[in-house]
């Protein structure tokens, strides 16, 4: 609809008696406070999107939404008989199972909303051209649904590292674990925004993430102590500027060492937090007239 068209369509409704002043053009972006206040109008509707395709991706299988855990299980066996037992990594750790089974399955979180988000603007077109709402809901939506996944994994995880031996304690530092978990889900939050806007702009980026992530995990020691094979300093420099690789520090000091996590830990997490969610949330918005087209 044109230009015209609109101002003719708004004049007639008002003729008629409408009040028009609350109506905008769909294909124009709103304020960046106006697109926030809308966002937080539509959270029952985020919250309910979330919780109804939660499991969704097992639904058609034997075993349902016990994939949620085994699918996380049967990579940490995987890793821990390579790298532990046939390559002999874990000689002079003292868990080297925990160390594994932490890594993995809260690495696989993340990865999880990186792979969503890249496809979760075009995954949802139909959605997207026939209501009117803040796309923004549709990664936000992707996160909510991961964070829900995640909290019965932990459970499990946590089952695990006290009853395989050797075993860990649990300990008060323990307690700390959701603040962990909240700066994770915000690190998947703007991983979220600015993939699901790149994944629009560039429709092949969907097949080279799964490769990107791969990196990612080798290079956050997920499954393998990486500063034991660090020696150059510039490289040991940016794998500590890692998010991912700060959260599994801090999740392992906590569960398995019952420490706390260094100073440095905390603020690159919380930096990278702030960074990501407030630049993804511009740069989303920023691209919110094209996602219907």
């Amino acid at each position: 609809m044109t230009s015209t068209e609109n101002r003719g369509l708004l004049a007639a409704l008002t003729t008629a008696g409408h009040t028009v002043d609350h109506l905008r053009p769909a294909t124009v972006r709103p304020g960046l406070a106006q697109y926030w206040a809308d966002l937080v109008q539509r959270r029952h509707f985020i919250w309910r999107d979330s919780r109804s395709r939660s499991g969704t991706q097992y639904a058609g299988t034997f075993l349902g939404r016990l994939w949620f855990f085994l699918m996380p299980l049967i990579d940490a066996v995987f890793y821990w008989l390579i790298f532990g037992v046939v390559l002999g990594v874990s000689r002079g750790m003292d868990n080297f199972v925990a160390y594994v089974i932490v890594g993995v399955l809260m690495f696989r979180s993340t990865a999880r909303v990186m792979n969503s988000a890249t496809v979760s603007l075009r995954s949802s077109r139909a959605m997207i051209r026939a209501f009117v709402f803040p796309r923004a809901s549709v990664p936000i939506s992707a996160v909510l649904r991961e964070l829900l996944a995640v909290f019965p994994m932990v459970a499990v995880m946590l089952v695990l590292i006290i009853a395989i031996p050797p075993g860990v304690e649990v300990g008060v530092m323990w307690l700390l674990m959701p603040f962990v978990l909240v700066l994770q889900a915000g690190l998947n939050l703007g991983l979220a925004l600015w993939l699901a806007r790149l994944g629009h702009m560039l429709p092949d980026l969907s097949r080279v993430i799964s490769v990107a992530v791969r990196f990612l995990m080798y290079g956050s020691g997920v499954i393998f102590p990486i500063d034991r094979f660090l020696t150059m300093p510039l490289v040991k420099t940016i794998c500590d500027l890692n998010p991912i690789f700060q959260m599994l520090t801090a999740y392992r000091s906590l569960l398995i060492h019952n420490e706390m996590p260094p100073a440095s830990t905390w603020a690159t997490l919380i930096v990278w937090v702030v960074v990501l969610v407030s630049t993804g949330f511009v740069f989303f918005w920023r691209g919110e007239p094209t996602y219907g087209r």
